[in-house]
């Protein structure tokens, strides 16, 4: 059911542009998708052969579940110690885009990480021993950056892109989006069902009470919770906030 693996990668490299044909990345993606399907004891073998070959960076140690996708898989980085739990998607394929997973990180079940196609090129990066609870999705083409040890609750949603809509004679689909980007900071918590949209930066060791939709920027050490997010106190040492904030 599982697979553990180690290689001499130790550490990360530098950021760097990969470039793929269509064709390679078809073969990439339905190679990978395959691998993840094919259960032990066959599939641990298959697995621990071929994924230190496919990846980026594969560094040591790294624990992945059957049934997790990876497309793209030449642009995905992943740290050591890194454990990716079953039906974990990630989904590198556009050309030039990246997905850094740094060490000690947890994706939980049902993860779905996406670059989402479209013009230019999308990084997403996860800091080193953040968790991501089940069944949050992050997607692009916005850049998208996850600090140090953060808690990510299940069902949360980081979009890093925003329709535009302006003519009404047009279909929405057909007029392009934006992409400002996100960036959470290290040591922050959101809640469950969070929302993150386009454009916001969630500053250090900031709090996101479970259900709010996060419009805006929220500084540093604070304490946000509703639709759209507000701040309502910042965290204090000498309080005890657990007790006022809806926060699981």
């Amino acid at each position: 059911m599982s697979l553990v693996m180690t290689s001499e990668k130790s550490q990360l490299p530098s950021p760097e542009h990969h470039s793929l044909t269509r064709l390679s990345r078809v073969k990439e993606a339905v190679l990978t998708i395959l691998l993840g399907q094919i259960r032990r004891p066959v599939g641990t073998i298959m697995r621990k052969l071929l994924y230190p070959r496919m990846f980026g960076w594969l560094g040591k140690s790294v624990y992945i579940q059957i049934g997790c996708e990876f497309i793209g898989a030449s642009c995905i980085e992943i740290g050591n110690n890194v454990k990716i739990l079953r039906d974990v998607r990630l989904n590198a394929c556009e050309e030039n885009s990246k997905i850094r997973i740094g060490s000690n990180v947890c994706l939980d079940r049902g993860v779905d990480i996406n670059v989402v196609p479209h013009e230019g090129n999308c990084h997403i990066e996860i800091g080193e021993g953040t968790h991501i609870s089940p069944y949050t999705c992050l997607a692009g083409p916005g850049n998208i950056k996850i600090g140090k040890k953060c808690l990510i609750a299940s069902y949360v949603g980081i979009y890093a892109n925003n329709h535009n809509f302006a003519d009404p004679s047009r279909y929405i689909w057909n007029q392009g989006v934006t992409r400002k980007g996100i960036v959470i900071e290290d040591d922050c918590w959101l809640g469950a069902g969070v929302k993150v949209l386009d454009g916001v930066t969630i500053g250090q060791g900031s709090v996101i009470g479970a259900g709010a939709v996060v419009t805006k920027d929220i500084p540093p050490y604070s304490v946000a919770v509703g639709v759209p997010a507000k701040v309502i106190q910042k965290r204090n040492s000498n309080s005890d906030n657990s007790e006022k904030v809806p926060l699981l």
